[in-house]
């Protein structure tokens, strides 16, 4: 993946963006060197907030200008070829309406099997993303295919709940059959800077899934106010256990970005290099072209690497993509753009 870009920005201006953004994630002192040291600066709140707000504080113009950069760059047809098929392959195709219905939910689960009915040889996406009481039909749609089951959990969207109900929310859609679960931090907790109390709910839940589903903590970044939170928020999540870090519910005005994106990138591998954990990065809501989705799949590949070009490691939380993907991979092996019945309107 790493020779699909052609070109560069001036070599002077991409200089300088690097160096600053060097100075931006340089690590600090306090950071742990290994995964049993985690259990010191979790271990009150005054020693986690410490931890926390030790983290270097956030360049916006650099991060911002990084990200711009990273996102003019051009690939060429063989490696955009790859790039919607990677694509496809780490959409969580999701439905998260009052009114989802059975059958609804089974014909997205037919179609994260085989998003092309036409052309077999199109990737099956990564899961298929539904609320609790939908997991045991997303899982019958799914069955043998490889498609994964994540579940909303934790009163998603707002996570205004008792911790038993979340708790209980989880426990519901594991047993249900669910492979992933989604959940949603107190951001008034965070927001208020009650970060032990975000810590132990996010524990408490991972050890609710039990063994086998993996965790995805969403952080909603539109409400988290800043670069410096977001940053917060994902050591906070990563010390927790997070199998993955995810941007947003797609539920407010302000979801994924480039910006946001590459942010929680770099504390994904600035965490591995500390602790060798390695942890997924989802970004959620408004992904809606392969433009963007390839911007983004630059940035994976320019921030942490191959490592992480996979749907083990990264996800895309969108669903209307998928469409978009589908039409610009028939566009490239046609050479013309398919009608608008092509591709199934969610």
């Amino acid at each position: 993946m790493r020779d699909l870009t052609r070109g560069e920005p001036s070599s002077g201006v991409y200089s300088r963006y690097a160096r600053r953004y060097a100075r931006l994630v340089t690590m600090p002192t306090n950071a742990p060197t290994a995964a049993g040291a985690l259990a010191d600066i979790t271990s009150s709140d005054s020693t986690l907030r410490r931890f926390l707000h030790g983290l270097p504080g956030v360049d916006a113009v650099g991060l911002e200008a990084r990200a711009a950069s990273l996102g003019t760059r051009s690939i060429k047809t063989t490696a955009k070829a790859y790039a919607i098929d990677l694509a496809i392959s780490m959409v969580d195709l999701t439905t998260l309406e009052g009114a989802d219905t059975p059958g609804k939910v089974r014909a997205l689960g037919a179609k994260a099997v085989h998003p092309d009915p036409t052309d077999r040889t199109t990737p099956a996406t990564a899961a298929v993303c539904v609320y609790p009481d939908m997991v045991a039909t997303a899982k019958a749609a799914v069955a043998g295919s490889g498609v994964k089951v994540a579940s909303v959990a934790t009163a998603f969207p707002a996570g205004r709940a008792a911790l038993s109900v979340k708790l209980a929310d989880v426990r519901d859609a594991v047993a249900a059959g669910a492979d992933e679960i989604d959940m949603v931090i107190d951001r008034g907790a965070f927001l208020a800077g009650d970060y032990l109390k975000v810590y132990e709910e996010i524990v408490a839940v991972k050890e609710a899934c039990g063994p086998h589903a993996r965790l995805k903590v969403i952080f909603e970044t539109g409400e988290l106010s800043t670069y410096d939170n977001i940053r917060r928020a994902s050591w906070l999540g990563m010390l927790a256990g997070a199998d993955f870090i995810k941007t947003s519910t797609g539920k407010v005005a302000v979801n994924a970005t480039p910006a946001n994106t590459l942010l929680m990138l770099e504390a994904v591998r600035d965490f591995r290099a500390q602790t060798g954990v390695q942890v997924g990065v989802k970004p959620a809501g408004g992904i809606r072209t392969t433009k963007d989705a390839i911007k983004f799949l630059v940035l994976v590949n320019e921030t942490v690497g191959e490592d992480w070009l996979d749907n083990h490691w990264f996800r895309f939380g969108a669903s209307s993509l998928l469409n978009d993907l589908l039409m610009q991979r028939q566009k490239l092996a046609t050479g013309r753009y398919s009608g608008p019945d092509y591709v199934t309107v969610d």
